[in-house]
This record gives C-alpha cells, sequence and structure tokens, in this order.
C-alpha cells in the first residue's frame, strides 16, 4: 500500500517533469512543413512545390520558369509552372508558418506572475513578495501540445489540398485553352472559305451565272462566319488569360506558345475498380475532415480536464517585517466553481465534436458520391468524343464530298451546298468541343480520386452539340 500511494504521489511530479522537458523542447522546424506539403502534392500530381523565402528562391523559380517557357506548354509543364509561381499558392503557404507558430507557443509555459507589497504603518514596513506559476497550465501542456500538433497536421493538409486544387485547375484551363485556339484556328479557315466564296458568287451574279438570291446565301453565310470567327477570337483570349492568371505570368512571359491542337484521345481508359476506395485513401479533403475531427476530440478532452478547474496558480511567498525575521512560505490561486461549473463549456466542447464527426461523415459521402459521378463523365466524354471523330466528323466529310459532286453536276442548289456546310462546320466544332471536354472530364476524375473533388456541382452532358450538328433550314 505504501508503495502504491508514493507512485500516486509522484504521478503529478512526472507528468510536471514531463511537462517541462516538452515545453524546453518546442522550437520550428527546418522546413515549417513544407517537406510534407511537397510529398503530398508530389504523390497527386508528379510535381512538387517550394516556397519562395528568399530572393534566391524567387530567382531560381523565375529561371526555372523561364526556362520551360522556351517550348510549347504541355499539361504538365504548366502544372509545374503554375505550382512554382502562382503567388496566390506562396501566400497560402503561410498559413504553415501561423500553424506551426501557435503549435510552439502550445509547448511553451504561461510565463510566472510576480507579485510585491509594501505597507508602512508607523515605523513598520511590510513587505510582501510572491511568484505565480500556472501549475494547470503545466500539467495541460502535453494535452495542448497534442491539440496544436493534430492542427499543424491538418494545415499541411490544407495547404497541399490548395496545390492540387491549384493544379487542377491549370490543367483544365490548359485544354479551354488549347481547345479555343484550335477552335479558332478552324474559324479561322471557315471564314476564308467563306469569303471566297461570296466573292465568286457576287461575281457570278454580276454577269448573270447566279441568281440575286443564291449570291445572297453565300454572302449571308460569309456573314455568319466572320461573327463565329469573333466569337472564337474572345473566347480563345478569354481562356488564355484564365491560364495565365494560374500560372502567375505577366510581362514578356505572356509571349508563352501552346500546342494548335488538343491531345489526342488515350487509348486506354482508367478501370473504374476500386477508385471509392482510393478516394478514401487519397482525398485531402476526407484526411482534413479525418484530421479535425481528431483535433477537435483532442480540444473535447482539454475541456473535459479543465471544466472544474481552470485555473490553479501555486507559488513560493515570503513576507518581510521590521524587527520581525522573515517568514516563508507558498500560495495558492484557485478559481472557485462557484458560479460557473464549466458545464456550458464541456456541452458546446460536446456539440463541436459530434459536429466534427457529422461533417466527416457527409465528407466521405460526398467523395464516394462525386467520384462515381466523375468516373461516368469521364467515360461517356470519351465516348462522346471518339464517336465524333471516328464516326459523326467522316461521316460528314463524306456527305460534303458527295452533294459537292451533285452541285457541280448541277444536280444540288446552292442551298444544298450552303446548309451542308454548315452542318459540316457544326460537326467539326463539336468534334472539338468533345475532345476538349474529355480531357476536363479526366482531370475532374483524378481531382475526385485525389484532390477535393471536381468542386463543379453536377457534371450534366447537355446535347447542345448535337443540336448544333443538326442540318439548319
Amino acid at each position: 500500500m505504501s508503495t502504491n500511494r508514493n507512485a500516486a504521489r509522484m504521478k503529478p511530479l512526472a507528468i510536471a517533469f514531463s511537462s517541462l522537458l516538452l515545453a524546453g523542447c518546442a522550437s520550428f522546424s527546418s522546413d515549417g512543413g513544407l517537406d510534407t506539403v511537397s510529398a503530398f502534392t508530389r504523390e497527386r500530381t508528379g510535381q512538387a512545390v517550394q516556397r519562395d523565402s528568399s530572393a534566391e528562391d524567387t530567382a531560381a523559380s523565375a529561371s526555372a520558369v523561364k526556362q520551360f517557357l522556351t517550348q510549347p506548354l504541355t499539361p504538365d509543364a504548366a502544372v509545374r509552372i503554375a505550382l512554382a509561381n502562382n503567388k496566390g499558392l506562396q501566400a497560402a503557404f503561410a498559413e504553415l508558418g501561423i500553424a506551426e507558430a501557435n503549435l510552439v507557443q502550445a509547448g511553451r509555459l504561461r510565463n510566472p506572475g510576480f507579485s510585491f507589497g509594501r505597507i508602512r504603518g508607523g515605523d513598520n514596513i511590510d513587505i510582501d513578495r510572491s511568484i505565480l506559476f500556472d501549475f494547470v497550465g503545466l500539467l495541460t501542456l502535453p494535452l495542448r501540445t497534442g491539440i496544436e500538433s493534430r492542427r499543424f497536421e491538418q494545415a499541411k493538409l490544407q495547404a497541399a489540398a490548395q496545390a492540387v486544387q491549384l493544379a487542377t485547375d491549370t490543367r483544365k484551363a490548359y485544354f479551354n485553352a488549347v481547345g479555343a485556339q484550335q477552335a479558332l484556328h478552324y474559324a479561322g479557315q471557315v471564314t476564308t472559305a467563306a469569303e471566297a466564296s461570296a466573292e465568286l458568287a457576287q461575281r457570278m451574279s454580276r454577269v448573270g451565272n447566279w441568281s440575286r438570291l443564291d449570291q445572297a446565301r453565300e454572302q449571308a453565310f460569309y456573314a455568319d462566319a466572320t461573327t463565329q470567327l469573333a466569337r472564337a477570337r474572345h473566347n480563345a483570349v478569354a481562356a488564355r488569360e484564365q491560364l495565365t492568371r494560374l500560372l502567375g505570368l505577366w510581362g514578356s512571359a505572356l509571349d508563352y506558345a501552346i500546342p494548335e491542337r488538343l491531345p489526342e484521345l488515350p487509348e486506354r481508359l482508367t478501370d473504374a475498380n476500386d477508385i471509392e476506395a482510393q478516394a478514401m485513401r487519397q482525398r485531402l479533403d476526407v484526411q482534413i475532415a479525418r484530421q479535425g475531427a481528431s483535433a477537435t476530440a483532442s480540444a473535447l478532452g482539454l475541456t473535459r480536464a479543465t471544466g472544474f478547474i481552470n485555473v490553479l496558480e501555486l507559488g513560493y511567498a515570503n513576507k518581510s517585517q521590521t524587527g520581525e525575521p522573515r517568514q516563508n512560505g507558498y500560495e495558492i490561486e484557485l478559481a472557485l466553481p462557484v458560479f460557473d461549473w464549466g458545464t456550458a463549456r464541456r456541452a458546446r466542447a460536446e456539440a463541436i465534436y459530434m459536429q466534427s464527426l457529422q461533417r466527416t461523415a457527409d465528407t466521405a459521402i460526398r467523395a464516394r458520391s462525386e467520384v462515381r459521378e466523375a468516373y461516368s463523365a469521364y467515360r461517356t466524354r470519351h465516348d462522346i468524343a471518339r464517336h465524333y471523330l471516328d464516326e459523326v466528323v467522316p461521316l460528314r466529310k463524306r456527305i460534303s464530298d458527295e452533294v459537292l459532286l451533285r452541285y457541280n453536276g448541277m444536280l444540288a442548289s446552292v442551298f444544298e451546298l450552303l446548309t451542308d456546310s454548315r452542318a459540316q462546320v457544326s460537326s467539326v466544332n463539336a468534334a472539338i468541343e468533345a475532345q476538349r471536354d474529355f480531357w476536363i472530364a479526366e482531370t475532374n476524375l483524378q481531382a475526385a480520386i485525389n484532390g477535393n473533388g471536381s468542386g463543379g456541382g453536377s457534371t450534366e452532358i447537355r446535347g447542345q452539340a448535337v443540336a448544333e450538328a443538326q442540318p439548319q433550314h
């Protein structure tokens, strides 16, 4: 029994000693948590991140970006430039420093308090001195350090999530820009051909070989093509500027080049097996929610531990009086739980904990749903794009060749020729859009598995392209 009592007495002292040891070890890390963020990002995007913390780092990043811009951008090169050059991401990394500072602060004890009192009555002088130390803070230091440590880990996940989201947005902007440029190039070709046809029709009409109606139809087709060219030109500028903002480029770097055509469709597609389980393991928003719930559980434990007593200060005190020997002792300051028994704080902490649990479950359910939807969009977009490239566009070309033969043989009218030309233009534009949409759907699928989801809401596939491909009468 005596041994057990001694062990019980030694336990607070052991906790206090451990807390002092932790307080002495609280310091900043050499990388500020960025190595973990870089590992998370590389695992999901294939690219690392870095923080420009000095002029040398900024110069090295600028040199690397300049080297990438000497060649037409690839999707991976665009992502690499964005991760190295986007200032918004660099600003987001500052949150890591805040979280680490909170962790270091949590590992340090409150400064001791010192009080001094001097009372004089006649020839007598009383002097009281005391030093108070936050004993509750010492006992709960490991718990508070654990909470802030989990929050620091959560901050790393959030920083990685922003980097992965930037990579996703950059890839989508890249495919939008390339698709818009390809559409602009085709619109230019159509306009040139329409201009030549309109000029020929005008000359034929002038010499009486064409009717005024046929000449007006050719002129209207040219006018429509000119309008489409203007729209395509603006869309290309807007898509390129969106990409430029994500890349963080300005000045002379704005002259970067992008490919003239979208990448070819892949021969093999991603398998659907185990994608939900992958999302549960890989998705950063799910991991952030789990970390948040864990940190909230620790905070709940701290609230329960300090709910009854949250102020307990111990300290050394002495008193000296004129003509009397010096008196030494100790002083205790304890907040009496007369009005506040801590029930409200405990109830609030429990409610916050239940809220974090429900949010974690909601995040996991949404993640599973989003990855299923993203995969459906991915396969459907591929099937549509492949159908346009293999079926619709060749079929339209064959029809156009037949109509042109009939027109040359005076078996088809100008009206039929123009209608077919519009249908062919629409089918080619729809094929470009379908190819672009596939690559965006592929990016959304990777984001649904490895990042934070597509973030674009429902991926409903509309039938606009099919409607545009129909002949106009």
